[in-house]
């Protein structure tokens, strides 16, 4: 099978061979200065890492809907805009057709890739709880629900339209293997707005975007830290299939949410707090995901950057096990 061939088997239930081994974000500057004193060749990118791991290729493009021109936050956490007049003012530097293009420009490029098979190709969008956070800052954001609701649909419903547009436009070139919208939307004790507050200011937007999808056959999945299970049924409810990264030090329990939700999409899950303890820690830690990836519809894999706590050699000894449990899971039992 090609890398890309076996991704979506995993992905879609039926996985063959092995499963998929990838990292799914960069890694940490941190982390690369360190196993570069520790080895690491110095100088090398992250498709180059991937390949010194011999982990599967994936390619992802992460498309922003601020362009060119637009003002930038003075601060961590701030915001550009206060009120609707401020919106509009920043509105032309907003959603861009060129910003379209760009992303059209690079599906272009990594199309031999995609279609020899070597590469997962996957675009990100920003999301109805990401982006008006980004425009509104933190902090206002939140009281944005209730002091700007007009302008949060406003927001939204643009940037539902410029994410249709683009996914109509990248698909006249071939389709991505699967779209994550970016929200970061719960903390380690859950989601950060109310099931009112998603069913009147997100949900009508992904059930606008979930159906373009699908028509595509483009799995959609949704990307946010923090303790996110509670939160799983509001999302199935949209169209939305699966979530990444799923976070072990906020409580998430893969294990539960199979069971609970047996065709949801599911990527990550690997506690990365245990990497820097060694080969026992990081066996357990296989063993405890070893039921959920026999189970389909699972791509295991570190549940968010790797730190820099994490040394060459363990990291090392992870790509071997990773290796041996991703061909366990899809052996037969005993």
């Amino acid at each position: 099978m090609t890398n890309r061939e076996r991704f979506l088997a995993a992905l879609n239930g039926k996985p063959q061979e092995r499963l998929p081994m990838v990292e799914w974000a960069d890694w940490w500057d941190k982390t690369v200065r360190r196993w570069e004193e520790e080895g690491l060749p110095a100088g090398l990118k992250n498709p180059e890492i991937i390949a010194y791991w011999n982990l599967d290729p994936m390619l992802q493009y992460w498309l922003r809907s601020a362009g060119e021109g637009c003002p930038r936050p003075k601060g961590h956490g701030l915001g550009i805009i206060e009120d609707e007049a401020d919106y509009e003012a920043v509105r032309p530097y907003l959603y861009q057709d060129k910003s379209i293009a760009r992303m059209v420009e690079w599906t272009k490029q990594v199309k031999p890739r995609h279609d020899s098979g070597e590469a997962v190709v996957w675009n990100t969008f920003e999301g109805f709880f990401w982006f008006p956070r980004t425009l509104f800052g933190i902090e206002p954001h939140l009281y944005a629900f209730y002091d700007y609701p007009e302008l949060m649909h406003q927001i939204n419903q643009d940037q539902c339209d410029f994410c249709i547009r683009a996914i109509h436009a990248v698909c006249q070139v071939f389709a991505p293997d699967f779209i994550t919208i970016a929200e970061d939307m719960s903390y380690n004790h859950g989601p950060m707005l109310s099931k009112a507050l998603f069913d009147e200011f997100l949900a009508p937007y992904y059930r606008q975007v979930a159906p373009v999808l699908k028509d595509y056959g483009v799995s959609i999945l949704i990307d946010s830290d923090g303790q996110v299970d509670s939160m799983i049924p509001w999302l199935e409810a949209c169209g939305i299939e699966g979530i990444l990264p799923l976070e072990h030090q906020a409580g998430v329990d893969v294990e539960r949410i199979r069971r609970e939700h047996p065709d949801w999409k599911m990527l990550g899950a690997f506690d990365k707090m245990i990497m820097h303890l060694g080969e026992d820690a990081m066996r357990q830690e296989f063993e405890r995901l070893l039921p959920v990836m026999r189970s389909g519809r699972f791509i295991p894999a570190v549940d968010h950057q790797t730190p820099p706590d994490v040394s060459l050699e363990n990291y090392r000894i992870y790509r071997r096990l990773y290796e041996e449990y991703a061909r366990k899971a899809v052996q037969p039992e005993g």
